[in-house]
């Protein structure tokens, strides 16, 4: 038998229906209230979503890397600025300066990063709104073992003589020499052409066909960094040097006369009695430059190859021409100053007279007072070899030719 409650009655549907409604009404309410009104829904129904706002900050290296550069390191913000950059050795704890700029968008460190440390970054920054944000990255810089630096001369900032070449010496042996080479870029104001040249794998020199021009600024523009110089090795050093040449002073030794005339700007402006070496010990030929200065140093002949013929633990204005122990520095040991000016008595130094602790008016101190480090001493009539170009920074005794080479 049927249930009489079976067919749906009218009125029933009805009510299910209003409730219906009324749910449906509930819930938009609920929508409503939800994404675009408040909560007494006082809303506007065409109002936009308000866009939440927040600092946007990235850094340069990625957090866990390894290898990274010693010297990319970056912080920069959009949407915001900067509040606190904290970057830190992780072993040591040891905090790196930087440089926040002046819009507060980005922050570097004050000096490049030291090879083979992990680091960790803490990056702050805040928008207008007051929304904050906080960044952090753990890295590792490359290593030692993995990464290659070149020491060089001259500095940045300084004034030299107008035969200093720019000189590199890297830690490593470098198997892409050319590649090495066309990451660094040399130039100066003068326009004179600038090639660079490999003496073996690990130094690279750089100079023009003649000596600078006196006055003009030479840019070294060094490009190294992430340059794989040789399988799983890289470089580690993006910058720009530059320096000023000064004015011109080449003085040229005559061992056959033992003078020493001192031309400067191409005025003859002082003659000077040496003593070069002796005939057993001869000064080498050709062209010099000056790399170091001392006031007074100790010259040793064993460190040189002469055993113990010789130590003098206070020589004065000694100043270096070759790597091999050639210098041109005063002496007060022989006693008989008539020797300057006419015969060699020295291990291959070019001598002139000088008073022990570097005193008084002497040739010795003049010439010292009046050279610079990349000044040129040009030697002739020796019966001694021409010197070797790679020995000290003596480049200029290579033609033209055999350099581009």
């Amino acid at each position: 038998m049927k249930s009489p409650d079976i067919a749906p009655r009218p009125a029933r549907r009805a009510r299910r229906h209003g409730l219906a409604v009324v749910a449906a009404l509930v819930g938009g309410a609920m929508t409503l209230t939800a994404c675009g009104g408040d909560a007494k829904g006082e809303g506007k129904g065409d109002d936009k979503p308000a866009k939440a706002s927040a600092p946007d900050i990235t850094v340069s290296v990625k957090d866990g890397a390894v290898n990274a550069s010693i010297n990319g390191t970056r912080v920069t913000v959009a949407n915001g600025t900067l509040t606190d950059v904290t970057l830190t050795a992780a072993q040591g704890g040891k905090k790196v300066e930087g440089t926040l700029s002046a819009d507060k968008k980005s922050w570097t460190p004050g000096d490049r990063l030291e090879r083979g440390t992990q680091y960790r970054l803490v990056a702050n920054a805040q928008d207008a709104e007051g929304h904050k944000a906080t960044e952090n990255a753990a890295f590792t810089t490359v290593t030692t073992a993995n990464s290659f630096i070149g020491t060089y001369t001259p500095d940045d900032g300084s004034t030299v003589g107008v035969g200093m070449p720019v000189s590199f010496t890297f830690d490593k042996p470098i198997t892409d020499r050319a590649k090495v080479k066309s990451r660094i870029t040399v130039s100066s104001s003068s326009g004179q052409q600038v090639v660079g040249h490999w003496f073996g794998n690990q130094r690279l020199d750089f100079r023009p066909q003649d000596y600078w021009k006196a006055g003009s600024k030479v840019t070294m523009k060094i490009d190294l960094d992430g340059v794989e110089a040789s399988k799983g090795v890289y470089g580690v050093q993006k910058k720009n040097v530059t320096f000023t040449i000064g004015r011109s002073q080449v003085s040229t030794v005559d061992v056959t006369t033992q003078t020493m005339t001192v031309v400067r700007d191409g005025r003859t402006i002082k003659s000077l009695p040496v003593s070069t070496g002796s005939a057993q010990h001869p000064t080498y030929n050709g062209q010099m430059v000056i790399s170091e200065k001392f006031e007074q140093t100790r010259m040793n002949g064993s460190t040189v190859g002469f055993g113990g013929e010789y130590d003098i633990a206070d020589v004065p204005h000694a100043m270096r021409l070759s790597t091999s122990g050639t210098f041109i520095h005063g002496n007060y040991w022989y006693g008989d100053p008539s020797i300057f000016g006419r015969t060699g008595t020295s291990h291959g130094c070019v001598g002139l007279r000088d008073q022990r602790g570097g005193g008084g008016d002497t040739p010795g101190k003049w010439l010292f007072e009046k050279s610079m480090i990349g000044d040129v001493v040009v030697v002739k009539g020796s019966p001694d070899k021409t010197i070797a170009p790679d020995n000290g920074l003596n480049g200029w005794n290579m033609s033209w030719s055999e350099w581009q080479k």
